[in-house]
């Protein structure tokens, strides 16, 4: 046992370092463009498609200087969508870095529509649920400062191997006690779920919606909450509740976001005559369900 758990921590700490140690054929700077590159493309993607517009193609990203970036849309988008979008790219991108989003007129630079990273946390993103005028616009994220990496391959090859050692001894424990201990459900079962409720059926997993025959993509934000509703049918779910369970576990609460995706949902569900969610002021929400059968 002893030479197979010196076995498991050699190849798991060469592995991290090889992770966290850049590739000598691409630079810090080189790889962070990259990444906000694919986390703008992926942006205007869902933003397209949630416009209704899943063929045109999607604008190469844009690099003026050291801090900024930009894609143009040429076709209108829903701005309510952005700060929880673009955070969500980022974040899958690895991209931690502070920064401000402006939205610009595609004919004259004139600046239509913004906000900062720092809003998210805050209790209101500027300019949402506002009228907005249909046109060519440019999305662009400016940043604080040219983004810095580990300076050293000396200290990422230590945390690797200190991470490679914790999870050895995690190993070790948990073969010795996995006779003793039930196993757990797949954490794939929950992804792979489908939920049906009146004439609707929701595939958390896939971000999309079926309300009694139209099909509707989800963002990341809108599946988490209305999976919250789903799993809670004709049920009153309080404000806090739902802040805590769809918003503050990742450190953003922002409490009018939770009006302003209610009416999202409210809008993709009424396809469904079976389905509504109603408010009660001053409490929350409930998800009523009047007919199971589809």
């Amino acid at each position: 046992m002893g030479k197979i758990v010196a076995g498991v921590i050699f190849l798991v700490s060469g592995w991290l370092f090889m992770q966290l140690a850049p590739p000598v054929h691409q630079s810090d700077s080189q790889r962070f463009e990259q990444n906000i590159n694919l986390a703008l493309r992926r942006t205007a993607h869902h933003l397209l498609t949630a416009a209704g517009d899943s063929t045109s193609g999607i604008s190469p990203v844009q690099h003026p200087d050291a801090v900024t970036y930009s894609i143009r849309l040429e076709r209108a988008f829903d701005y309510d969508q952005i700060p929880d979008l673009l955070h969500e790219s980022l974040h899958l991108h690895g991209v931690q870095d502070s920064y401000d989003v402006a939205v610009l007129d595609c004919a004259d630079g004139v600046l239509r529509l913004g906000y900062s990273h720092l809003d998210l946390k805050e209790k209101a993103i500027p300019c949402v649920g506002r009228q907005q005028e249909a046109g060519c616009r440019n999305l662009l994220i400016t940043f604080k400062k040219p983004s810095q990496q580990s300076g050293t391959r000396w200290w990422a090859g230590l945390f690797g191997f200190l991470l490679a050692g914790i999870s050895g001894l995690v190993w070790y424990r948990v073969a010795r006690s996995r006779d003793k201990a039930p196993v757990p459900a797949s954490a794939t079962d929950h992804l792979a779920e489908v939920i049906q409720f009146g004439r609707t059926t929701f595939h958390p997993a896939d971000q999309s919606l079926n309300a009694a025959g139209v099909q509707h993509p989800l963002t990341y934000r809108e599946t988490k909450l209305l999976r919250l509703f789903a799993t809670h049918p004709n049920q009153l779910l309080e404000r806090e509740l739902i802040l805590k369970l769809v918003w503050e576990d990742e450190g953003i609460i922002v409490g009018r976001s939770v009006d302003v995706f209610v009416s999202r949902l409210r809008k993709l569900l009424r396809s469904d005559p079976t389905v509504s969610i109603s408010s009660v002021h001053g409490v929350g929400y409930r998800l009523e369900v009047t007919d199971q059968e589809s």
